[in-house]
């Protein structure tokens, strides 16, 4: 009876590569690999077989010992950021509940895994599936959590939450206003 792996596992891409040598070509299979637990924690990982299964249970294996912490709150990151990786550049930015995840496929692939519901993102430069999966992992690894920010600033965590909630009361009481006046 097979087990059911608590990880997301999510294969971003599979190709052919081959390695020139004095007999003619060796050829291989590159799989890369996201995996994640969809609470925050998530992992990327890439290996090289001569068959695709082994190539993709290679890569998952890395995906999971490379696994870090992401900070998710509510579903969607804290803040916006931007992930970088060679020519790769991911911009990341949180958005209200209900929006989805609107991204290409592997930084699809990457929130996903990480637990991450609701997220505007776009891609600069290179599109190479397995470089804009490092660049979305550089984006998530460079966001701060609310604790972070209140030690470097010196204040307690209450003064960031009740900040937060008293501009979302502010947008809620302004928006029926507006639909009477148009009325």
């Amino acid at each position: 009876m097979l087990e059911s792996s608590p990880f997301i596992e999510k294969l971003i891409e599979l190709k052919r590569v081959s390695k020139v040598v004095k007999g003619g070509k060796r050829l291989k299979l590159y799989a890369c690999v996201v995996v994640g637990d969809g609470t925050g924690n998530v992992g990327i990982g890439h290996a090289k077989s001569s068959e695709v299964a082994p190539a993709i249970r290679k890569a998952t294996e890395s995906a999971k010992k490379k696994m870090m912490k992401v900070d998710v709150t509510e579903g969607t990151i804290l803040h916006p950021t931007i992930g970088k990786y060679c020519a790769c550049k991911v911009v990341l930015k949180p958005a209200l509940i209900g929006t989805g995840i609107i991204a290409s496929s592997a930084v699809r692939a990457v929130c996903e895994a990480a637990g991450i519901k609701n997220i505007l993102t776009k891609s600069l430069g290179s599109h190479n599936p397995t470089n804009l999966a490092r660049a979305t992992i550089n984006g998530l690894k460079s966001i701060r959590s609310v604790a972070e920010v209140a030690e470097m600033r010196n204040k307690p965590i209450e003064y960031f939450i009740r900040k937060k909630h008293e501009k979302i009361e502010d947008n809620t009481e302004k928006e029926p206003d507006r639909q009477t006046e148009e009325a």
